[in-house]
């Protein structure tokens, strides 16, 4: 069924373009279309041509061209009152326009899973504020399902996440990879071994485990998923540090980033175990909500995270 609203008015095709109204308040000024021409840094021919232009869009007659200059007609000075007005709510506009984006460049919201957050975070950081050294940033560090629930809530501007997939609702992109690895106290059995785990092995063995919606939780449990699935866990706790205080404390074993683990494998605190047969690597993604690319100190950060990108 037809609308009976009006036709939208395109205004683009009747009134001339700022910068012709500029060059219009300009001839004014001077009284000359040559300094005009240089007021507003383009050619006398390109100014004429410009004015030209102008009067065929608007069907009259805008200056009086003589030796001695180029005067306003009566419809010119007419216009050229318009334009002023015209001009002086855009350079409105265009002030209010930066007080917008220096308000969104003052600050900068980041969510970001446990490992991303402790491990890749404060290096980007730091490069970021030599960049900008004026934004303030806050970031807010949960597992990967309460990275997406704060993007999706408005609550951050750029998240980081470590699962197997794009929470629904975001885009994103891949910016480094990871391995998970399996470890232990020096003093438990597997220390001892002299042949990888099985994936059956691991499966069954009670762990010490970050909790579910945890990256390094949705990893394990795909990948042992073909092998039985995971045993009743022995712990399941919600920080990286937790996971490895109790691990080096003899309770048992835990799988975590390798990312996590560099000071602790270096000082033989904790011993890696090799695992045959399972597939225990992941992407870590940037991810914002679907549709809104980031801007500003978002779209910087993520420009920093690209350039140091870990390879496989």
């Amino acid at each position: 069924m037809p609308s009976d609203a009006p036709a939208p008015v395109l205004l683009s095709h009747r009134v001339p373009d700022l910068g012709a109204l500029e060059l219009l308040l300009a001839v004014a000024r001077h009284g000359s279309l040559g300094r005009a021409a240089r007021d507003v840094g383009i050619t006398q021919p390109a100014a004429s041509s410009r004015i030209r232009s102008m009067e065929r869009q608007l069907g009259v007659a805008l200056l009086d061209r003589s030796p001695r200059g180029s005067r306003l007609t009566d419809a010119g000075a007419l216009v050229t009152d318009w334009a002023r007005r015209i001009v002086e709510a855009a350079e409105a506009f265009d002030v209010g326009a930066q007080a917008l984006r220096d308000r969104r460049d003052s600050r900068l919201r980041v969510a970001a899973s446990m490992t991303i957050a402790e491990y890749l975070l404060p290096g980007w950081l730091i490069a970021l504020r030599a960049e900008r050294p004026d934004t303030a940033v806050s970031l807010l560090a949960g597992n990967s399902a309460a990275v997406a629930e704060r993007l999706l809530a408005g609550e951050a501007d750029l998240g980081f996440v470590e699962g197997l997939s794009i929470p629904e609702g975001l885009d994103g992109t891949v910016i480094a990879h990871d391995r998970l690895v399996v470890v232990v106290a020096p003093s438990h059995a597997w220390a001892r071994r002299r042949t990888p785990l099985t994936p059956q092995e691991l499966a069954a063995a009670p762990l010490i485990l970050r909790e579910r919606g945890s990256g390094t939780r949705q990893v394990l449990d795909a990948a042992l998923a073909v092998h039985g699935g995971l045993a009743q866990p022995l712990l399941e706790l919600s920080s990286t540090t937790a996971v490895k205080g109790a691990a080096e404390s003899g309770a048992g074993p835990c799988v975590l980033s390798e990312l996590a683990l560099g000071e602790e494998l270096s000082s033989r605190r904790l011993v890696k175990i090799p695992v045959a047969g399972v597939r225990l690597r992941r992407q870590l993604r940037a991810v914002w909500p679907s549709g809104h690319r980031p801007t500003g100190p978002a779209r910087d950060l993520l420009s920093l995270t690209r350039s140091g990108r870990s390879g496989d």
